[in-house]
């Protein structure tokens, strides 16, 4: 299955370059016991990433090796409109207004997830993963293993209403 991208393109020195639309295949599918996208509790989760054809077992080899992988999926039950901008998180009013690209909405431009989870089990063409807030029958876009290098470097900072939150999301 592939999913094509249509970017609308803004003035810029660079738009020239840039492709209108793209395709990504899709490589797995979600396999969960939710089916509805809620905002709390994703931790006690698990859910299971069944691989599409031709991303069999070969694309999992050494996968299971790791503690954590990055799980990159398609919102595709999520709806977009450039009225989301900006917002206040989950509608908090005693969060500040802020954008899109400052907050993990699911109502997003490209609607993908990103989502680092614990590997449980790689077996055959499946991999079972814990914390993956995604819901069943999501498309998975990529897997890829989590490794210590690529985590951020230097302090982390963000604001308190982040923090509050995120406070029951895991």
């Amino acid at each position: 299955m592939m999913i094509v991208w249509l970017c609308q393109l803004g003035v810029s020195d660079y738009s020239f370059r840039m492709k209108s639309q793209f395709e990504i295949s899709v490589v797995g599918v979600v396999r969960s016991s939710r089916i509805e996208p809620e905002d709390d509790s994703w931790d006690g989760e698990t859910s299971h990433i069944e691989m599409i054809a031709p991303f069999g077992g070969q694309s999992l080899l050494g996968l299971a090796s790791f503690s954590h992988c990055i799980v990159v999926y398609m919102f595709d039950k999520a709806a977009w409109d450039d009225s989301k901008m900006s917002r206040h998180p989950r509608g908090n009013k005693d969060w500040p207004e802020v954008g899109i690209f400052a907050q993990r909405a699911k109502d997003r431009p490209n609607r993908l997830g990103v989502t680092v989870c614990q590997i449980l089990e790689v077996k055959d063409s499946t991999v079972r993963v814990a914390g993956l807030d995604a819901i069943d029958g999501t498309p998975v876009v990529d897997i890829k293993p989590w490794m210590i290098e690529f985590g951020p470097r230097g302090d982390i900072s963000q604001p308190s209403w982040s923090t509050e939150l995120m406070q029951g999301y895991w």
